[in-house]
């Protein structure tokens, strides 16, 4: 099966989004379908990448690799159209997997130049996220805003993927095309050496298998405040931010720690005592999770976002309306609790483990994309809604 992956951001990148694109492009290669990313031209430099990716020109590409909308988008956008008709005018996919909204509007504005079915990978849902790239926006017009862009990206697909439980609630009345919830996978890496987490650790003064630990971006939805004022909380307990993003990160009670380096952002995650997810936007499935999982961490996190973990078994998980008081109690709960550290903590390994294998998932995906050709492929009942249009 030859498959395109679409993604409107830049690529190569530590982002999440960009790690779930590479990642699943790795497993669907390794399950034997010929894979192209179709992407813009601009990504992190120090990543090296061995997939074959069809790049828009980086004078077309968006310079800033962080996530939401910009003045350079729209042309990016139409850059990254043609790249695709041109790569299916090369040889036809039999599917594109458009990640995430952008790209599945790109990708339903050339319908008709392609021959295969249109998957909506939703990574999120814009009417929880969108409102936190438009500040000075009225939060009930941006809220709009990101509904109408959810509906219009799964109504153009022939199927639509979601990551999330809250995203399949959303999605799934919007219809006609098939909808499945799968979560992405991971193949787990041997772990960093002792030596590695040690000389990580004291190169940034914290104190190993001592301290709480978010590593992610900094970007508004990932509602760093509320860490932020739980950590106000535990004077006992350093909370530490590790991040590759130089902008924004202007916290009271959290230790900041940037670093370019994957590796060493890696060995301080082994080196923690606990992992904290703050937020609290729903419809995706957050990919620092599955570091926090790999790591074997006991993991505090709001249920709705970490949906295949379990309470008690497998995380410290929160209902929607716990507060930072409630936060800063499952984290100062974890770190002073050695065996319940160790039974969260081999929980989530085991939830990674069953979850998140990437043969489970990537053979769910190929069984979407089967599905996904079949109704492209079948003949309509007049009056019947159309691929190209939607309903």
């Amino acid at each position: 099966m030859r498959l395109a992956l679409l993604g409107a951001f830049s690529f190569p990148s530590l982002l999440g989004s960009q790690r779930f694109f590479a990642e699943q492009a790795r497993a669907l290669a390794d399950a034997g379908c010929q894979v192209t990313l179709v992407c813009y031209g601009r990504g992190d430099s120090r990543i090296a990448t061995d997939l074959p990716v069809a790049s828009t020109p980086p004078w077309l590409s968006p310079r800033r690799l962080r996530a939401g909308p910009s003045p350079a988008k729209p042309l990016a956008d139409l850059a990254l159209r043609a790249q695709l008709i041109d790569a299916e005018r090369k040889r036809p996919f039999d599917a594109v997997l458009a990640h995430n909204a952008e790209a599945a509007l790109v990708a339903r504005t050339c319908r008709r130049s392609l021959q295969g079915a249109l998957i909506y990978v939703a990574h999120t849902l814009f009417s929880e996220e969108l409102e936190t790239y438009l500040p000075a926006v009225p939060t009930r017009i941006s809220r709009r805003l990101g509904r109408s862009t959810d509906r219009a990206a799964a109504r153009g697909a022939d199927a639509v993927l979601v990551l999330s439980a809250q995203a399949r609630r959303a999605l799934a009345p919007v219809g006609p095309a098939p909808l499945e919830h799968i979560p992405p996978g991971r193949h787990p890496e041997p772990p960093p050496g002792d030596d590695q987490v040690e000389s990580a650790c004291a190169r940034h003064g914290l104190p190993r298998s001592h301290y709480a630990v978010y590593a992610g971006n900094l970007d508004a939805y990932q509602d760093l405040p509320l860490l932020d004022a739980a950590a106000a909380e535990l004077p006992e307990l350093p909370v530490v931010v590790v991040t590759h993003d130089r902008a924004g990160g202007s916290f009271r009670h959290l230790k900041c720690v940037r670093t370019d380096s994957p590796e060493e952002a890696r060995a301080l995650l082994y080196g923690a005592r606990v992992a904290a997810l703050p937020r609290r936007r729903g419809g995706g499935f957050p990919i620092k999770l599955l570091d926090y999982m790999e790591a074997g961490l006991p993991i505090v996190a709001f249920a709705s976002l970490a949906d295949t973990l379990e309470a008690e078994r497998s995380g410290w998980l929160l209902g929607d309306d716990a507060d930072a008081l409630a936060f800063a109690h499952g984290l100062g709960a974890c770190a002073s609790d050695p065996e319940l550290a160790r039974r969260l903590g081999e929980g989530a390994r085991r939830c990674l483990a069953e979850q998140h294998a990437w043969p489970r998932r990537i053979a769910e995906t190929l069984a979407l994309v089967r599905r996904a050709r079949t109704s492209r492929s079948r003949p309509r009942e007049p009056g019947a809604p159309t691929a190209t249009t939607g309903r």
